[in-house]
């Protein structure tokens, strides 16, 4: 309790000491979006170099692994990310390899709420700037595109195979999603029915995309039941939901309410929901919440977690995956200087370690033991970002370059950037997660190249401007991608569209055994 007064007043004079900068000029600005640029490339780089077609680089041994799938996952993770820094036929050569080379077909159990983000989200990402940017675009002719000018919409076809293999996870008794399904087969027999809230809540965006140019309202209809089952069990009391759930049952299996691990991209998703396809209803639902969120967690200027029904502090923490909040709360355009000063006190923590550790705990102030690592997040820079967009306070930038200088002298190594075991160490993991590329660096380039595509679309425009799913991959504000999934949602509110059957070509139950593998193969036929 004796350090807290001292961490406090850290936070304070940084305050003062940032709220002093004047302005960056565009020469500055432009040296650190190179410089941004220049980390993005070594990243990449050393992925294809030393880890490609496996997922991920590991940049300690300069080798691959596979993680979270095998797909070649930081690849595809990146395509829209090399878009946004201006490597255009590096996007294009990704682009082909992706259509030549990757399919869903296999034996292969993933987590669904990864594979939607960062798959699923990532081939329609690309998809759509294929469509409505380089293709139609006056440069298109300085490019190779090896026949891409001649695009058939092989991406959506490949997200469309791989979103009807993800339905398999939402056929349970609340239409809450399982957290795991395998490609071929289904839902594995001895799959865990709990699952997190973030787990069960972030499928809004990308399944309603999806719905929206292919015309098929399943997938969105399957993300609405799954969002709108967590929200009708939220408590009556507090209007919280906690952060992990019976996908049976809908009971709660744990009570504790926050913003942060489990339960963070619910919140964005209710909210970029309303951003993307103008749904009302999901409006509404983050409306409530918001208030809920802000009566019940908020003690200026942190967050603590607390029991979603009685409203008692059960863990005074700041864990890092909460840094997302202030860059909604700037879209959002409510309670800005709390925003404001939320951002600052977390920004603080990297001041004070180099990197956000991935629990900070607020009564003591220190690093949470067993939370010490930093895994290159973006969620702070991601927040500084949209902070900056929407005040053009000069201060963020200033911020950001402490982000850059930290990742660049804690985090680069010869072969990429690593994760930090520990903060207070800065020792080394030999892991470089696919969202560096994705997410940390997409949000670091965009903070200071102020002429990028990204963020300089206007009402009138075609694209109108761009919401980032929580992998942070680019989806345009389109007229058609609205009046899209606005005709879905009619469908489903009307009744026409079923909750879809599984059909199977053998008679065994829904789940299926490990054993079974070749055995029976398991199909879903929306209706």
């Amino acid at each position: 309790m004796r350090r807290l007064p001292f961490i406090i007043l850290i936070f304070v004079l940084f305050t003062l000491l940032e709220k002093n900068v004047i302005c960056m000029s565009k020469n500055e600005t432009a040296i650190w979006r190179d410089r941004v640029k220049d980390m993005f490339m070594h990243a990449y780089n050393s992925y294809m170099n030393n880890a490609f077609p496996q997922d991920e680089l590991k940049p300690l041994s300069c080798t691959g692994m596979k993680t979270w799938g095998n797909y070649s996952l930081t690849l595809v993770d990146a395509l829209d990310s090399l878009y946004v820094v201006g490597e255009t036929q590096e996007f294009i050569n990704g682009v082909r390899y992706v259509i030549d080379n990757i399919n869903f077909d296999y034996n292969l159990t993933v987590s669904v709420f990864e594979t939607n983000i960062r798959i699923l989200g990532g081939l329609l990402s690309t998809h759509m700037l294929l469509k409505y940017n380089l293709l139609k675009s006056d440069d298109v002719d300085n490019f190779d595109l090896r026949g891409l000018d001649k695009y058939q919409d092989e991406l959506l076809s490949l997200a469309a195979d791989l979103g009807d293999r993800l339905l398999l996870a939402f056929d349970t008794e609340t239409g809450i999603p399982f957290g795991m399904v395998n490609l071929k087969y289904g839902v594995p027999i001895d799959e865990s029915i709990i699952t997190s809230t973030a787990g069960a809540g972030t499928f809004l965006i990308e399944f309603g995309v999806l719905s929206s140019l292919t015309g098929d309202p399943k997938y969105l209809r399957s993300a609405k039941i799954a969002s709108q089952a967590l929200f009708e069990r939220r408590s009556k009391s507090l209007g919280l939901v906690g952060n992990h759930i019976n996908i049976r049952t809908g009971a709660w299996t744990h009570r504790d309410a926050g913003i942060g691990a489990s339960v963070d991209s619910y919140y964005e998703y209710l909210f970029k929901s309303y951003q993307l396809f103008h749904d009302e209803q999901s409006l509404s639902e983050f409306q409530e919440s918001y208030q809920s969120i802000m009566t019940n967690l908020h003690k200026s200027p942190w967050y603590y977690q607390v029991d979603m029904m009685t409203g008692h502090t059960t863990w005074p923490l700041y864990n890092s995956l909460q840094s997302f909040w202030p860059g909604i709360q700037a879209q959002y355009g409510v309670d800005i200087q709390k925003a404001q000063d939320t951002l600052l006190a977390f920004h603080g923590v990297w001041r004070r370690y180099g990197a956000v550790p991935e629990g900070y705990n607020l009564l003591g102030a220190y690093v949470q033991p067993l939370e010490k690592g930093y895994p290159l997040r973006p969620e702070l820079v991601e927040s500084i970002y949209y902070m900056y967009r929407v005040t053009q306070d000069p201060m963020y930038k200033m911020m950001g370059r402490d982000i850059v200088t930290g990742l660049e002298i804690n985090c680069k190594t010869e072969c990429g950037f690593a994760n930090i075991k520990d903060v207070e160490t800065m020792e080394k993991d030999d892991r470089m997660e696919s969202f560096f590329l994705s997410e940390t660096l997409k949000y670091l380039y965009l903070l200071y190249d102020d002429d990028n595509f990204v963020n300089n679309c206007e009402e009138g425009d075609q694209v109108e401007g761009y919401v980032m799913n929580t992998e942070a991959h680019l989806m345009p504000i389109h007229k058609t991608v609205i009046e899209g999934y606005q005709e879905a949602l009619r469908y489903i509110n009307d009744g026409y569209v079923s909750s879809g059957a599984l059909f199977e070509t053998c008679p065994v139950p829904k789940f299926f055994s490990p054993l079974r593998f070749g055995i029976c193969q398991m199909h879903y036929r929306g209706t």
